[in-house]
């Protein structure tokens, strides 16, 4: 292990962190696409997913997205959106969704990543989620300052 917590194997990277050998734009884009898959036939988020994003804008939907990881994990820069917004808009969003969303991403990234690059999307997506549910949650006038993380939702 580096003393980063990511294993030696790990290359430093343009944007500073120890980025695992093997994380490149075809794997992000494989991640995205079948997390999506699997997502949007979830009993309870994929019809959140099916409400908001019309069956013809799904294309560009995962071109988005893949932009986002691109932009976090690879340093890229294609991302300029703002998702926090669109999140806050969603009125029945609530921690039990950010758990199944997480635990899908989890068992998505475990079966297609070596477990190097798994733990890399792992950490960095329960870091966005966590972000994410803090600010809707203060945005809806909520007490935060008790909120721990989200607990995962067993796979």
């Amino acid at each position: 292990m580096s003393d980063t917590g990511f294993p030696a194997s790990a290359r430093l990277s343009r944007i500073g962190w120890d980025m695992p050998v093997g994380l490149d734009e075809a794997l992000i884009r494989r991640v995205v696409n079948a997390f999506y898959a699997d997502a949007r036939s979830d009993p309870l988020i994929g019809p959140v997913f099916n409400r908001l994003i019309p069956e013809d804008h799904w294309p560009r939907h995962l071109e988005l997205i893949a932009d986002f990881w691109s932009s976090m994990l690879l340093g890229t820069g294609r991302y300029g959106g703002r998702p926090l917004p669109k999140h806050i808009a969603i009125p029945e969003l609530s921690d039990v969704h950010f758990q199944r969303w997480l635990r899908l991403f989890r068992q998505t990234v475990v079966r297609i990543c070596p477990a190097e690059i798994a733990a890399v999307f792992i950490e960095r997506s329960e870091r966005v989620g966590n972000s994410f549910r803090m600010n809707i949650a203060m945005r809806r006038g909520e007490d935060i300052t008790t909120m721990g993380p989200l607990q995962r939702e067993e796979i």
